[in-house]
């Protein structure tokens, strides 16, 4: 019957039975994952997938398999290791010598993850430990194993992309390579309908010219204001910039200067002009990234897909699902935290897309969120992305200089190498696009209690006020809700789907001119497309405040009783505590350190922010690389030993041990927990309700269980279980409740 590598049918009968032939699986995922690491190492990708699944010609899993999958359930049970994957990386030692120890991780982690070399806190896991153990390979029956399969006479060369600091990447690269090939082929086996749905799209001169279209008809429409003819400018410089040879850029745009679209516009001329496969939009909240794909979906239709925590599948394609799993499509828009975390994952399933960021534009919209004590290990891999894969990336930002001038940030850090500005004179873009004035407070110390700071608020008659806590939030929008037309309360206490609603809310407010005074965590900061005529912001770090005033006037609409234009007004005020202790608070100090001078500086000048973050980085961040990452993934890299899986671990843009999620009652989503309890997460199911979780710390949660709240629905699961605990104005409603920001 020959050796079997999946089992599939079985529903009609004897004949019904399909055998998928191991020998063919080895060869095709080999074929596979060569073809798809053309530009990271063919010879090591046909190999890895030549020797994944050695282990399964092993009577072990050749006994396990027939009988498990019912389709020989009499077949003799014979004893022994079941593990399939290590056999193929101990042959790659021993074929390769010390070099087919890169091979090892990839064949031993292809179902588990990429294995720490010497993991201390699971050793019997650690890949060391595993290719001790010689009884895998052992039981291989040799002599019936194809000679081209076990010796095809392929011997790698070459040097590893940027040496045994690139030896992480390099690795991860291949991995993905691997992975996918082997889902991929598996899927044309066992699921070949759902195999025939997929697409492999890469970028063409179609979307560019869709692009086109809707620019031209966009400026078209839209009144010649000096807003937007800023705009136009900043289009054409991207435009323009395009052709310049492809590496690490940065886009310098105050806010309200169309960053969104012009970005876009160098990543399609670029792509083209140096034939880039895809476009990987990076957003750094998930409160803004529905917003930005629904842009880009308006000329680009289905070539757009989002990866992110609060997508719902209701909105996906079956292709556009699929499309997530690896990344193929052209143009992708997800979150930091996704593309980053999968840059350092050692899981398969967060690996598996990133052989498709090879030759590919990343755009870093919003460049200044990256996490300063995870900044080196996000810059290092940046570095190696242009470097050494075809990767250009653009650093949007409207605050802070591009990471490339180490001196300006004290400590040693190594920062990004060669940037180039696409916008010639940054701050006569400021200067044109200035349409706001802030207003400091004249003491830092001098707090103000909520009701005076209401009644400043409250005296508007459409406003929009921005603070540091969700408990803020509730503080002051009480005492606004009592005045005359009330106020709009938006905080992540709501979960995605209702703050969505809440945000379409205050737009047709705006739009039809209804009096709206808006109280916000700072959530509302990042790129949520609002205009107000006046905002106040609680003090905080120079970033937010200018991020604050990105959502005052942002059209430069603003007219006095004569009709000649005015500027909108930011005043930020010292509110009642604080901002939580870490970088918030490093920030708001860092603030009042270079604005408490006699003369204070401009607080929205390119020259001032650069003060500002040399401020911040010298006196808020301890280490650029707090979980040690980069000596987890270098430190013995020379000779192959990494700890993948620890640093894996430890990078993360959220640390998850200190909050956890619960389910509330909003929409449907009551039915949808009720079946989620009744028979267990399916993965429609539990990408649907991430539109209604709420984060809240650890403690809180485990408070409100113990009160009868909340209730653990399934291992791990927290949902509400009391009308009173969701409110449909403000969400979660707790007394007592833990400060958290956003």
């Amino acid at each position: 019957m020959g050796y079997i590598a999946h089992v599939a049918g079985g529903t009609d009968g004897e004949d019904g039975w399909r055998l998928h032939p191991l020998e063919e699986h080895l060869a095709c995922v080999s074929s596979l994952a060569a073809c798809l690491s053309v530009d990271i190492g063919e010879d090591w990708a046909r190999l890895a997938g030549l020797w994944h699944d050695l282990g399964k010609y092993a009577p072990q899993f050749q006994s396990m398999i027939r009988r498990e999958s019912g389709y020989d359930p009499e077949e003799l049970f014979v004893p022994g290791p079941r593990n399939h994957s290590t056999a193929g990386a101990i042959h790659a030692i021993d074929t390769l010598g010390p070099a087919g120890r890169a091979l090892a991780y990839l064949i031993a982690g292809h179902h588990a993850g990429l294995p720490d070399w010497d993991g201390a806190s699971n050793p019997a896991a650690a890949l060391n430990t595993r290719l001790q153990d010689r009884s895998h390979l052992d039981a291989l029956p040799r002599s019936e194993i194809a000679p081209d399969i076990l010796n095809p006479g392929i011997r790698p060369a070459g040097t590893i992309p940027g040496g045994a600091a690139g030896a992480h990447l390099w690795l991860r690269m291949l991995f993905s390579c691997l992975v996918d090939a082997d889902f991929l082929d598996t899927e044309a086996f066992m699921a070949p309908q759902q195999a025939a749905l997929r697409t492999h799209e890469v970028l063409d001169t179609a979307l560019l010219q869709r692009f086109e279209s809707y620019m031209r008809a966009r400026f078209k429409s839209v009144n010649p204001t000096p807003v937007n003819r800023v705009r136009a400018d900043v289009l054409r410089q991207c435009h323009e910039k395009a052709s310049l040879p492809p590496g690490l850029f940065s886009l310098t745009v105050p806010t309200g200067g169309g960053k969104t679209l012009a970005s876009m516009a160098f990543a399609l001329h670029h792509a083209q002009a140096h034939d880039k496969r895809r476009i990987i939009y990076a957003i750094p909240f998930t409160s803004i990234i529905e917003q930005t794909a629904g842009i880009y979906r308006e000329f680009f239709g289905d070539a757009v897909i989002e990866h992110h925590s609060h997508l719902d599948p209701e909105r996906q394609s079956i292709q556009s699902r699929l499309a997530t799993e690896n990344w193929a499509a052209p143009i992708v828009v997800t979150t930091n935290v996704q593309l980053f975390e999968s840059l350092f994952a050692a899981r398969t399933s967060r690996c598996r897309k990133l052989h498709n960021l090879v030759n590919s534009v990343i755009v870093l919209d919003e460049a200044q969120t990256l996490p300063p004590e995870l900044l080196q290990p996000c810059l290092d891999v940046l570095n190696l992305l242009a470097k050494h894969y075809g990767v250009s990336i653009v650093l949007c930002t409207a605050t802070q200089p591009a990471l490339r001038d180490v001196a300006s940030f004290g400590r040693a850090l190594r920062g990004l190498e060669n940037v180039r500005e696409i916008i010639d004179a940054p701050q006569t873009l400021f200067d044109e696009l200035r349409r706001v004035r802030v207003h400091l407070p004249a003491d830092f110390q001098a707090r103000e209690d909520w009701d005076a700071i209401a009644a400043k608020v409250g005296a508007g008659r459409t406003a929009l006020a921005i603070v540091n806590t969700r408990k803020d939030c509730r503080e002051l929008w009480q005492r606004l809700r009592s005045s005359e037309h009330g106020a709009v309360h938006l905080s992540a206490s709501m979960c995605g789907a209702h703050r969505a609603q809440r945000i379409d809310q205050i737009r047709r407010r705006l739009h039809e001119g209804v009096p709206t005074r808006v109280v916000s965590t700072q959530l509302i900061e990042a790129g949520v497309d609002v205009d107000f005529p006046v905002v106040w912001r609680a003090l905080a770090g120079l970033d937010s405040i200018a991020q604050a005033a990105g959502r005052c006037n942002r059209e430069g609409r603003l007219k006095d009783a004569e009709g000649k234009s005015i500027d909108g007004q930011v005043h930020v005020f010292v509110p009642p505590k604080p901002a939580p202790s870490g970088l918030l608070r490093q920030a708001e100090q860092a603030t009042v350190s270079l604005m408490s001078g006699e003369e204070r500086p401009d607080p929205l000048a390119p020259a001032t922010f650069e003060r500002y973050f040399r401020q911040f980085y010298l006196n808020g961040v301890n280490s650029w690389d707090k979980h040690t990452i980069h000596e987890l993934l270098t430190r013995d890299a020379g000779a192959l030993a990494i700890q993948f899986r620890t640093a894996a671990e430890r990078f993360r843009f959220i640390d998850a041990d200190d909050s956890l999620p619960i389910l509330v009652w909003w929409d449907d989503s009551r039915s949808l927990i009720g079946k989620l309890e009744k028979e267990g997460p399916e993965r429609w199911l539990m990408r649907k309700l991430q539109r209604y979780s709420v984060n809240l710390p650890r403690r809180d949660v485990i408070r409100l269980q113990e009160t009868g709240e909340v209730r653990e629905i399934r291992p791990g699961i927290f949902a509400q279980d009391v009308d009173t605990l969701y409110d449909a104005e403000i969400g979660v409603v707790m007394e007592n409740c833990t400060p958290i920001v956003f």
